[in-house]
């Protein structure tokens, strides 16, 4: 069994293409998620599951652009692991046509760990959480992840996180959606330092993965991000980036950027200085 939630596309949702914003979709996946445990979580009047979960990964894979529209998109979810003391949740991201044909447009998982706020610790699922995820339980093997390098490598490009208000939710944490504008701007930030003096260029991203290590709390200070070139290809690139408060590392993000054509809307090969450059980034 999945669930099925019809999501309303908002005007500022859109980037500078008129696409729906890479970090908008993780916005949808959360609308998607709550809905679902709100609807079918035994706990659903005490809210348990649903605000009593802490988000420990996310990965986002873009499939095709989303443009804007008073259609809503629909999104299904349903669960592809339960462990001791995490779930994870997988999401497809569509519109589905009369003759039952879909676009889609991003898939998605969601590692998340019951949580009590009270004591900022983790808990192990419960027999009645683990009996309703059960129900929309689609067994599948989690998939490798690549490793981070232990120490931060040079060179690598920084940038000041500056929390607002407004990014923090009711337990007094960063929500997990804004942690995917902080890398997106710290990517933004630094390509334009990387590129200054050449002509603007076009990207898309292609996968986005997060994972979450240490909760982002509300302060005046600014949190330190700092990113480097893990990969480069002719097409495409990887930006490898971590947020962190001095020693400890709070959170880290991999981002994968295609170069994009707008007039035939397909993949590009850029011209070699945005490549060279690129590689001036690049860990030895």
């Amino acid at each position: 069994m999945r669930h099925r939630y019809e999501c309303p596309l908002r005007w500022a949702d859109m980037d500078q293409l008129g696409h729906i914003n890479n970090v908008v979709y993780v916005d949808y996946l959360q609308e998607a998620r709550v809905d679902m445990l709100r609807t079918h979580s035994p706990a659903a009047h005490s809210g348990m599951l649903t605000e009593g979960t802490v988000v420990v990964r996310h990965e986002v894979t873009y499939v095709a652009p989303l443009s804007f529209g008073s259609r809503p998109v629909s999104i299904e979810a349903w669960v592809t692991q339960i462990r001791a003391a995490s779930f994870t949740v997988a999401y497809e991201v569509f519109h589905e046509e009369p003759d039952g044909t879909r676009q889609v447009y991003a898939r998605a998982k969601t590692m998340l760990t019951p949580y009590v706020f009270t004591t900022e610790t983790p808990r192990r699922v419960n027999d009645q959480e683990r009996e309703m995820l059960g129900r929309f339980l689609e067994p599948e093997a989690p998939t490798p992840r690549p490793r981070f390098p232990r120490e931060l490598p040079e060179p690598a490009l920084s940038y000041p996180v500056h929390v607002r208000f407004s990014d923090v939710d009711i337990y007094g944490h960063v929500n997990n959606v804004k942690y995917f504008e902080y890398f997106q701007e710290a990517r933004i930030s630094g390509f334009a330092e990387l590129w200054a003096g050449l002509e603007p260029i076009t990207l898309v991203v292609a996968q986005t993965d997060v994972d979450y290590r240490v909760p982002i709390l509300f302060r005046p200070e600014p949190y330190a991000a700092r990113s480097w070139i893990a990969r480069i290809g002719q097409r495409s690139a990887t930006i490898e980036s971590v947020i962190g408060d001095g020693d400890v590392t709070l959170a880290r993000g991999r981002v994968t950027i295609v170069f994009f054509d707008q007039a035939t809307q397909r993949s590009t090969v850029p011209p070699e200085i945005y490549l060279d450059r690129l590689r001036a980034l690049q860990p030895a």
